[in-house]
């Protein structure tokens, strides 16, 4: 029984602890947990500035690897372009005879270039 009567009064300490004659008590805040408080904000804060500069960063890297991919297919197309024309070049015999001619006197070229320096 008395367990049962102070359990009772505890709850009623606690239900009644912000009230006193005449009002509401304001809560007594240690400097410590405003501090506390304070920091969060701060965290809150920078967290949400870096999400932000973190965002915009991935935002300017995809911009950048986009052009990237587009010059790529740019360069592609411009490459296999070259390798048709080479291969109608080598597709007559004339044009064999002066592709040979042509090697032979870039080999010859840097052949003395090389001798000479």
């Amino acid at each position: 029984m008395k367990n049962l009567r102070r359990d009772f009064r505890s709850h009623r300490a606690a239900l009644f602890d912000g009230i006193e004659e005449g009002g509401i008590r304001a809560p007594a805040y240690s400097s410590r947990e405003i501090h506390e408080h304070e920091n969060d904000q701060a965290m809150d804060s920078l967290h949400d500035r870096l999400t932000g500069d973190i965002h915009e960063e991935v935002e300017n890297h995809n911009r950048m690897l986009d052009r990237m991919g587009n010059d790529m297919d740019a360069s592609r197309g411009f490459l296999s372009g070259t390798v048709d024309k080479f291969k109608m070049v080598f597709e007559t015999k004339s044009s064999r005879k002066m592709a040979t001619m042509v090697a032979s006197f870039i080999a010859v070229f840097l052949l003395i270039y090389y001798l000479t320096k």
